[in-house]
């Protein structure tokens, strides 16, 4: 994972000396309608809740730019009336492709750290590992003015659960929908 991250620094850090002057930065933030995938979800319910967090844009061609993400990300799932939060930091790496002007293809994977962990106030961070990992696809579109709009779905790959009596696999699957604003 350490080696992971440092190949993310240097990725980005290499894309911004080569292309310092044309670097966006910006925030974005959004709606999030969570759940699980996986063993025993029969009965599982969507929880909706929010994601904010601070973009960057790499061009790396006319047509290809390079998104890395710091988002705040609540997730979880419902049910019988009981709502598991989960909240994240994730780390996404997005590759976008821009099809025509402002309107754009987007592909990376994520990288996840669990923060918190809670079933009705009540603390279950232990009953869930701490790293997540997973991979997005979605579309987006930005305008001249540095408005931009976003639809995304994150595919979970690893199992969430950190119980050792369970042999129950779960991942998170996760529909977002953001808008967002590159100051510069």
């Amino acid at each position: 994972m350490k080696k992971f991250l440092l190949l993310a620094v240097v990725t980005v850090l290499g894309f911004a000396s080569v292309n310092a002057q044309e670097i966006k930065f910006g925030a974005k933030g959004g709606l999030n309608f969570a759940t699980v995938t996986g063993d025993n979800t029969k009965g599982i319910d969507v929880v909706t809740s929010f994601n904010f967090g601070v973009v960057s844009e790499i061009p790396v061609s006319e047509k290809f730019s390079f998104q890395p993400e710091l988002m705040y990300s609540g997730q979880g799932y419902s049910f019988n009336d009981n709502t598991i939060e989960l909240s994240y930091l994730n780390i996404p790496l997005m590759g976008k492709y821009y099809l025509t002007k402002g309107l754009s293809v987007e592909a990376g994977p994520q990288i996840g750290f669990l923060l918190a962990a809670k079933n009705e106030k009540t603390n279950v961070k232990d009953s869930f590992n701490t790293f997540d990992f997973g991979v997005n696809f979605g579309i987006g579109y930005k305008l001249d003015n540095g408005l931009n709009f976003g639809v995304r779905y994150n595919l979970g790959l690893t199992d969430i659960n950190n119980v050792d009596n369970s042999s129950a696999k779960n991942k998170n699957s996760v529909f977002q929908v953001s808008v967002g604003y590159f100051f510069f």
